[in-house]
């Protein structure tokens, strides 16, 4: 199975929301796809789901476009919920199924097992408006997965939930990737971006900007970012040439360097006594790449991965 987008372009009146997207998924695979509100996440959900047509380029499903058939193998979550407030879970639950080709009586014998394994907090007769926000969310959430989906499409599916139940829905993710899904999914937390995606895209006002597997980006920036826990001064580390930041994280400092080198000299000097409370030098982080790619960087970045199209 394989998912592939390729020179996409979508327009509206004078904002480009899409600019030449390439993308490609394979099954198996999770490609996170990332940007600040209005990148260009949402459109390109849409044009996948012919909700809306590119103005240019192509959408194919193993090589052949994406048709009604083929759309109801799609589970679909979008960031604007869509439950029912007044109809119970059991028949929100069986309606969407029914929309996917899914028998009744199989619906609803799945049911169960899903609320157990999601700790719905409710009974499949309650009705929906009964529901917590969390629970509704994850109500939400079986809906979109209870027909066994081959192409999943996430829009942040972890909004609002605390981490013991966004780890419920990660664990599904992961459970259905391994069983050959196509998966994209759209988060704010780069933190849950990078637990859980291959790969990744990231939009900066419709251009990609960032492209390729997540550990071979933060490897592209080099070992620039240091954790450290010892006595040495911030005005002692300030003394290295190519020291940019020092700034404190939980019981220690994080220490951003201009290459990986500064931080060979400054491990000599604060193991020099032979023993050092904690010292990581390490890529920097995805949620830190995120940032300087909004704030400062504007080029187009596509670290190799032969399951990965060249951005633009």
């Amino acid at each position: 199975m394989m998912l592939k987008i390729t020179g996409v372009s979508k327009r509206f009146g004078e904002r480009v929301a899409v600019d030449a997207l390439d993308m490609t998924v394979a099954g198996g695979e999770v490609m996170g796809l990332i940007g600040q509100n209005g990148a260009g996440k949402t459109t390109t959900f849409r044009m996948i789901l012919n909700f809306i047509n590119p103005d240019s380029g192509s959408i194919s499903w193993n090589g052949a476009p994406i048709t009604q058939a083929l759309k109801q193998k799609i589970g679909f979550l979008p960031e604007e919920r869509g439950l029912y407030q007044k109809m119970t879970v059991e028949d929100q639950i069986v309606y969407f199924a029914e929309l996917h080709g899914m028998k009744r009586a199989d619906a609803r014998a799945k049911l169960n097992n899903w609320l157990t394994r999601l700790e719905v907090v409710g009974k499949a007769t309650d009705k929906v408006q009964a529901l917590s926000k969390g629970n509704a969310q994850k109500v939400q959430f079986i809906a979109t997965m209870i027909h066994e989906p081959e192409f999943l499409i996430l829009d942040e599916p972890f909004t609002g939930l605390d981490p013991v139940n966004t780890e419920l829905l990660r664990n599904e993710i992961k459970r259905i990737k391994e069983q050959g899904a196509v998966v994209i999914f759209s988060n704010h937390n780069m933190s849950d971006v990078e637990l859980l995606s291959d790969n990744l895209t990231m939009l900066k006002n419709g251009k990609t900007v960032l492209q390729g597997g997540v550990q071979a980006i933060r490897e592209s920036y080099g070992r620039t970012r240091i954790y450290l826990e010892s006595d040495i001064s911030d005005e002692e580390l300030r003394s290295f040439a190519g020291v940019q930041s020092i700034d404190k994280e939980k019981g220690g400092r994080v220490v951003q360097v201009a290459e990986e080198a500064v931080g060979h000299e400054i491990f000599k000097r604060v193991s020099a006594s032979g023993y050092v409370q904690a010292f990581m030098q390490a890529p920097p982080t995805l949620d830190e790449i995120f940032r300087m790619k909004v704030e400062h960087d504007h080029s187009v970045q596509s670290v190799g991965n032969k399951s990965i199209g060249g951005g633009k």
